[in-house]
């Protein structure tokens, strides 16, 4: 099963479903799930680029007091995903062994799998939403009330529109284009995506060779969606899944700026490569039957200098970043 239970796999062709829980929190309600502190547990896999997403947001919003994380185990079983990593195998504040129990509450055999990143509501035990392509610019747009002092603008009105362009293409071409190689079941079909991979990292080398991140002179969620992809490009894209025309490590490019994200508070201290190693060799077995999870690469260039401060640029804009990672949150750093 995908490891984000989002996902189609056909003889024929890789196809990313629709989520099937679009409900949105909003600062107004309008969808019956007004934003307030505490109400809503996020439900998030360190393995999962689109889980990533929400918990970088998260982070750099300063959401942690105001919404609760839980982690589940990076691999699955049958009932996808589970709770594993908690005393008694359940979750401290939902109760539940499995994040599907939360998906029943709220509809009994719903379409599309069991995916994360997930809200739920923490009352009512009920799933709310696992649209991740619009959870973390709710999170941006919509909890503002709820943010941190020196919060970034991670959705800046005056630059949605070349957000969502530049969005679009990463998401098209990067972020699923990987999954569509890796999950390719025919040699045209494969050499398609993984090409189609490549000439878009190609694009994006080209754009940020003069500029510090993708959109303006700050960090935005385009470059968030980005970096979940690039972290794991040569821990499992590279091999895995087959997009092996180079490493990012092989281009200065994007190998710089993915470390100068990677070294900012709120991307870099989120990463646990031991869970996306083992999820990506251990679950995908029709890819890798064996289980065997790799050795390599070798993590430690992540905190290699960068020289891309010379670019200027403001990563948090007029804010600041934020405080340290809760104790109960922080991760393993593999890259001393």
């Amino acid at each position: 099963m995908p490891h984000d239970g989002n996902a189609a796999y056909g003889h024929k062709s890789f196809k990313r479903s629709a989520g099937h829980f679009t409900d949105r929190i909003t600062a107004d309600g309008r969808d019956g799930w007004p934003v307030e502190a505490g109400r809503y547990r996020l439900v998030v896999s360190r393995a999962c680029p689109w889980a990533s997403r929400a918990v970088i947001s998260r982070r750099l919003l300063g959401l942690e007091d105001a919404l609760s994380m839980a982690v589940t185990d990076p691999i699955q079983d049958d009932r996808s995903w589970r709770f594993t990593l908690d005393p008694d195998d359940r979750d401290p504040v939902l109760g539940i062994r499995f994040l599907a129990e939360a998906y029943d509450a709220r509809e009994k055999d719903a379409p599309g799998g069991v995916s994360v990143p997930a809200l739920v509501d923490v009352p009512s035990g009920q799933l709310v939403t696992n649209d991740y392509q619009r959870i973390t610019l709710d999170f941006a747009t919509e909890w503002t009330a709820l943010h941190r002092d020196g919060a970034p603008d991670l959705y800046p009105r005056e630059s949605r529109d070349e957000i969502d362009t530049v969005m679009a293409e990463v998401y098209r071409d990067v972020n699923n284009g990987v999954y569509a190689a890796g999950f390719a079941t025919d040699q045209k079909e494969y050499e398609a995506a993984c090409a189609g991979v490549f000439r878009r990292l190609e694009l994006l080398s080209r754009r940020l060779e003069g500029q510090r991140y993708l959109v303006g002179d700050t960090i935005t969620e385009a470059d968030i969606r980005l970096f979940t992809t690039l972290v794991r490009f040569d821990a499992v894209y590279h091999g895995h899944f087959k997009c092996n025309l180079w490493k990012l490590a092989e281009n200065p490019v994007l190998w710089a700026y993915a470390r100068d994200l990677y070294q900012t508070p709120g991307f870099g201290d989120t990463v646990d490569f031991d869970h996306i190693k083992r999820h990506y060799h251990q679950v995908h077995t029709g890819i890798n039957p064996t289980g065997i999870v790799p050795l390599g690469p070798d993590l430690s260039g992540w905190r290699a200098p960068h020289d891309r401060e010379r670019l200027g640029g403001r990563p948090f804009g007029t804010g600041a970043p934020p405080g340290p990672v809760p104790a109960a949150e922080q991760v393993s750093d593999p890259t001393p």
